[in-house]
């Protein structure tokens, strides 16, 4: 397979210029409107797409235009992961923590509220891997909406056939996570780290020789993740409005840029002074875009680069030079 060449990177990311003067098309196009805090989303070979929803389920979006709710609780939705039988698992960011299911007519039930004996708080973020397992993120393990900036206890929790156990911690405030398409690597955002790790996976499913693949700064913080089939891993920012692209060989190419400057410029002071919260963080725009926090590559090709948001009620897409990584759960 041919890769995309550094010039042509630079020439697509030059497209999706969102601040740049005089553009009124920069190649962003919207899929669906009307949506509730879709923070997530999620593709599938038929053209369905799948989006977190505040009212607490899944919303379905169907090539036709269609929506459909599945489920409505007290969940507070967060990440979200497509299982087999069509129930969803769910990173629930809401009071009671935990992920819970939403089984295919609706239900809601708790999956997993504790971990080696302790009960878990807010849940950020839950995903599938080719190997059938499950892993979770807990950013913190104060899951209050004023953020802990200075202390990494965030973790990732490993449901296997050994049990359902920590593998990592000491993260600075975990996020996405992505397992590589060998399953030898597992990809985390660390938000208030700023930094993209990146851990080996050990044959008893632990997260060892963690490295450090890219920083941020500038009012970035790092939140959703996709693998592309070149080996890229896209890192969607959090605040900034801006998704970066970090290479196999560590280059971070920008591919959007959409912050605003006084924006970018604020959160960056409120960080530093340790005033930092979960309310300017989730209200802060970009120009045209309401936050956005996830990225999930589908269409027929995988080509197309569907982005979820905090602050609006839109989905957002462009089209990518390379194709994505196909989610575990493509034919399911």
């Amino acid at each position: 397979m041919q890769k995309t060449s550094r010039e042509e990177w630079l020439a697509f990311a030059e497209t999706l210029r969102v601040n740049a003067p005089n553009r009124s098309d920069q190649g962003l196009q919207t899929v669906a409107t009307g949506l509730q805090r879709p923070e997530c989303v999620l593709t599938h070979s038929s053209g369905r797409l799948f989006v977190s929803d505040r009212r607490g389920g899944v919303t379905t979006l169907w090539p036709d235009g269609r929506q459909q709710l599945s489920g409505h609780s007290s969940l507070l939705p967060n990440g979200i992961a497509l299982q087999r039988d069509g129930s969803f698992l769910i990173a629930n960011l809401g009071p009671n923590g935990g992920v819970w299911q939403i089984a295919p007519d609706g239900q809601a039930s708790a999956w997993m509220t504790e971990v080696d004996g302790q009960v878990i708080d807010r849940v950020n973020f839950v995903t599938n891997d080719a190997e059938g397992r499950v892993w979770a993120c807990i950013s913190a393990t104060d899951g209050g909406d004023k953020y802990p900036l200075r202390h990494a206890s965030g973790s990732i929790v490993l449901c296997d056939a050994a049990g359902t156990r920590i593998v990592a911690d000491g993260l600075h405030y975990t996020n996405e996570c992505r397992v590589s398409a060998d399953s030898r690597f597992m990809y985390v955002n660390e938000t208030f780290g700023r930094r993209l790790s990146r851990f080996r996976i050990a044959d008893n499913g632990e997260l060892i020789d963690r490295e450090t693949m890219a920083t941020f700064g500038d009012g970035d913080f790092p939140d959703g993740l996709a693998l592309d089939a070149e080996g890229g891993a896209w890192v969607v920012c959090v605040g900034s409005n801006r998704v970066y692209r970090i290479a196999p060989d560590g280059e971070k190419q920008t591919i959007i840029d959409d912050a605003v400057t006084v924006t970018a410029a604020e959160l960056e002071v409120a960080f530093d002074a340790g005033t930092l919260d979960r309310t300017q963080l989730s209200a802060a725009r970009g120009h045209r875009l309401s936050n956005v926090t996830s990225l999930a590559f589908g269409g027929p090709d995988l080509r197309t680069a569907y982005m979820g948001c905090l602050a609006g009620d839109s989905l957002m897409s462009f089209r990518s030079p390379v194709a994505g990584l196909a989610p575990v759960h493509w034919n399911w």
